[in-house]
């Protein structure tokens, strides 16, 4: 008999879905990267209490990809997302799942989440939030870019053109065509100065961009939300 240690998780749903009969298959956001396990009797106690955006602490078992459930306990409050501000949320735990590896531990990614979570709750600006997000999650990930320097290690001019090459960085070009950056856009990105001219904008399709390839091209249904009326 084991008598290893089972340290407690600080965790939030990202996901659930009904599994076998009275079961759940859910997957969570821990210090420890992302997990999925089953969580047992999920239309009881357990299942009101496993939502998302509710900061949980969480026993673990099982040392294979599929983990259990054990002890799960409310870990404080219930962030309360609303509007715009929900469907905001439901992109984040989205992008989670489609881009962060399971088990592979990213902690400043967790409490990024975290803080965004309760900044969405205070219903500080949406789009701020979401395209830092996106940039911390690319970054911890290494799929970040320069925003100051091109591929060739140029400074970033501001009257100058760039493109995205998403697997080396911006590159300058000196012909107009669809989907180009102002360098006076990316300066602002750079410094998260959202006060020039269409640097949110600009900010929302350079993340795009940089999230599509790694998305392998599959659509967020999350995204679908801001659309609807």
């Amino acid at each position: 008999m084991s008598n290893k240690t089972i340290v407690p998780q600080l965790a939030y749903v990202l996901h659930s879905r009904p599994y076998r009969e009275t079961s759940a298959l859910v997957d969570f956001i821990t210090p420890q990267g992302r997990l999925r396990a089953v969580l047992r009797s999920a239309r009881g106690k357990a299942g009101t209490l496993a939502r998302p955006f509710v900061p949980l602490e969480i026993e673990f078992h099982g040392r294979g990809e599929l983990k259990n459930v054990g002890r799960m306990e409310s870990a404080g409050l219930s962030t309360w997302l609303v509007g715009e501000a929900l469907f905001s949320g439901l992109y984040l735990n989205e992008l989670l799942i489609r881009l962060l590896p399971a088990e592979d531990p990213h902690p400043s990614v967790f409490d990024h989440y975290a803080a965004t979570l309760l900044a969405l709750a205070e219903g500080r600006p949406l789009e701020p939030l979401l395209r830092a997000f996106e940039w911390r999650l690319l970054d911890d990930l290494g799929y970040s870019f320069s925003l100051t320097e091109d591929i060739h290690g140029e400074p970033v001019a501001a009257d100058g053109m760039y493109r995205l090459q998403v697997d080396a960085g911006l590159e300058r070009v000196w012909l107009l065509q669809p989907g180009l950056f102002q360098g006076v856009e990316l300066h602002a990105m750079a410094h998260a100065d959202w006060t020039t001219a269409g640097a949110l904008s600009a900010a929302k399709r350079l993340m795009r961009q940089a999230l599509a390839v790694h998305l392998a091209g599959k659509p967020l249904a999350s995204r679908e939300l801001f659309r609807k009326p």
